[in-house]
């Protein structure tokens, strides 16, 4: 849910491509991949490899934490911003977006300026993968025809609002960006198992580091895709799919990874969102990096799904401290992996002005994600000291103390 603008348009006009559209008008008709698109994609329209990101939160109140269902009231409120702030599926939600950056730095340092603007409305901010205490039904759907029909296709799949973290990359051609999407596959289950951070939903611990993972899997075409030959069998299986799903186009494919031709992009789509801007600047770096990575590494041999999904659910399981499994089906540790992605994402830090971001990845897997973090305060305190916690570290846009 992005708005990375990867054509030369003013942010004035430019319409969100999950509202209805980079390409044709939010409240206008829709439609599939075409022919046109297919040769006219945005891969190259902007430096290759910048990047932007999409962050959803929770609207809370200021004091208590708990959901409130105020996004129209909200964005009227806002002021001048630097980015775009966008309504989302349910009411109870905003999503943040920045506009093309050179680093993961860049882009953190506009959500901070957005989170800011928004808490200047008055309401507050809680960011987690799901609500802590929320009860399921209590997120009102937005009054937009696209999420209008998202209820009517997928009913009380869409009663637990979630909420995540997207990160586009910009792509040099459509060759890259298959490139980049296929190698970037086999790090969907660490990405996740590191951004864990729901462990909570309907006011119950549910044993899970990422319940936003596992409500999302209630939804169709949610999961690890499989890897395309080139573009044109992505083209060509988005067209099938499209008619299949009766969807209008590909931005109905709630895959962990998409390529986006509209926006020229790689899409990354596996991650909870996060309460501190300093855990989503490690993120979105290591993210940026690894992508980075598979746009010019040399082929391996594709990862089955069935095993990404495997890798996926343990990850979502039992987040940091999870073990995952490698090419060869072999369960390895978080840890070990994690180091293994920082080595190739350290060849690229220079170039994308990330190594500080990077640097913070050890210790945040070493305190347990914002998982543990959730479970400490609530162990301690409870429910409402713990929504108070996420709105407060969310509000100050920075790490906890205790980091």
């Amino acid at each position: 849910m992005m708005a990375v603008i990867f054509l030369r348009i003013t942010r004035a006009a430019y319409t969100h491509p999950r509202s209805g559209g980079f390409g044709h008008g939010r409240e206008g008709k829709t439609r599939g991949l075409t022919a046109e698109d297919e040769i006219s994609d945005a891969f190259g329209s902007e430096a290759p490899f910048s990047v932007g990101v999409e962050e959803e939160l929770f609207l809370v109140d200021p004091v208590t934490g708990r959901q409130a269902n105020a996004s129209a009231a909200v964005k009227e409120g806002l002021g001048p911003i630097d980015g775009t702030v966008e309504r989302e599926l349910h009411a109870c939600q905003l999503e943040l977006i920045t506009d093309v950056c050179r680093s993961a730095g860049e882009a953190v340092g506009t959500l901070g300026g957005l989170r800011r603007a928004v808490l200047a409305t008055g309401a507050g901010l809680l960011g987690s993968g799901t609500h802590p205490a929320a009860v399921e039904g209590e997120g009102e759907i937005t009054d937009k025809e696209r999420y209008e029909h998202i209820r009517y296709l997928l009913g009380d799949a869409v009663a637990t609002p979630v909420c995540a973290i997207h990160i586009h990359i910009g792509m040099p051609d459509a060759d890259t960006a298959i490139r980049a999407f296929n190698g970037m596959r086999r790090h969907l289950p660490l990405l996740l198992a590191l951004a864990a951070n729901s462990p909570f939903r309907h006011g119950r611990d549910t044993g899970l580091a990422s319940a936003r993972e596992m409500t999302l899997r209630g939804w169709p075409r949610s999961g690890v895709p499989r890897a395309m030959r080139d573009f044109e069998d992505f083209c060509a299986s988005t067209r099938v799919l499209v008619r299949a799903a009766d969807v209008p186009d590909y931005t109905w494919f709630w895959w962990k990874l998409r390529p986006h031709p509209r926006l020229g992009t790689v899409e990354i789509r596996a991650l909870d969102a996060q309460a501190s801007l300093e855990d989503t600047a490690a993120l979105v770096a290591l993210a940026h990096c690894l992508a980075r990575d598979a746009a010019e590494a040399d082929p391996e041999p594709d990862l089955p799904s069935e095993l990404l999904e495997e890798g996926a659910f343990r990850a979502a399981r039992f987040g940091v401290g999870a073990r995952l499994p490698d090419a060869d089906g072999q369960l390895r540790p978080v840890s070990d992996l994690l180091d293994g992605a920082l080595a190739l994402a350290r060849r690229h830090a220079d170039e994308l002005g990330c190594s500080d971001e990077l640097g913070l990845l050890p210790a945040l897997s070493a305190r347990g994600g914002g998982a543990a973090r959730q479970r400490a305060v609530y162990e301690i305190a409870g429910m409402d000291a713990l929504l108070r916690d996420l709105t407060k570290v969310t509000g100050a846009g920075t790490a906890c103390a205790a980091d």
